[in-house]
């Protein structure tokens, strides 16, 4: 198993988008573990149900998240890449981005399970086009990794672009594996996660701001 602590590259500008999403996410999941059993209806009512599908449930569905540790695996992975995919494009465009990618993997899920009852919460989907984004934006990168081989943990430092594949071709088969019964189990969408990647692929090329494009070959050397 691995799990991502950071990576390499420093971010010249202020992630100001990046940070506030993450405050913003933070605040809702603390809000709904101190304000009581009725703030965990925020679950049902802010999440995505594709057996009943609305666009403002997807935009609701990317800041509730079902517990502390699904919101910190998808904060941290936010904090590592979101800095310097923010720094590309800059803020304005990042935050349309963001909430594009979270969309596109909505619709996705929606798509592999239209008859689904399960509300589907997490930003998920908009991180994972973050990572599609950082993907062909700093194929040099490095990443710096937590490995969990049985009893044995090590840090170690990986290719970007070996971690950020590996993971997408974790999603395509975990959700090839669940499809059949996605409609009646929980669990992990897949699905919205390898259409939030594909997603951030696309917008990472279309996106990036030239002047930072530059900035990028210069330092290419450093990776």
């Amino acid at each position: 198993m691995l799990f991502p602590i950071r990576d390499v590259i420093p971010s010249p500008t202020t992630p100001i988008v990046t940070w506030t999403i993450i405050a913003i996410n933070i605040a809702i999941q603390i809000w709904i573990a101190t304000a009581g059993p009725g703030a965990y209806a925020a679950i049902g009512a802010w999440g995505l149900t594709p057996a009943s599908f609305s666009w403002f449930s997807v935009v609701t569905s990317m800041f509730v998240h079902a517990n502390i540790l699904h919101l910190g695996s998808n904060m941290v992975s936010l904090w590592i890449f979101g800095d310097n995919v923010e720094d590309q494009m800059g803020h304005g465009r990042f935050l349309l981005f963001y909430l594009a990618c979270g969309a596109t993997g909505a619709l996705a899920e929606t798509w592999a399970s239209p008859a689904s009852l399960l509300p589907m919460v997490g930003a998920s989907g908009a991180i994972a086009g973050v990572m599609g984004a950082y993907f062909v934006m700093f194929p040099r990168s490095r990443v710096l990794v937590l490995l969990f081989v049985i009893f044995y943990v090590d840090v170690i430092e990986v290719p970007a672009l070996f971690f950020l594949a590996f993971w997408f071709l974790l999603q395509v088969v975990g959700g090839v594996g669940r499809s059949a019964d996605a409609a009646s189990t929980g669990g992990v969408a897949f699905w919205a996660h390898a259409g939030g990647f594909i997603a951030g692929a696309a917008g990472g090329r279309l996106l990036r701001r030239r002047e930072r494009s530059i900035w990028a070959r210069r330092d290419r050397s450093a990776f």
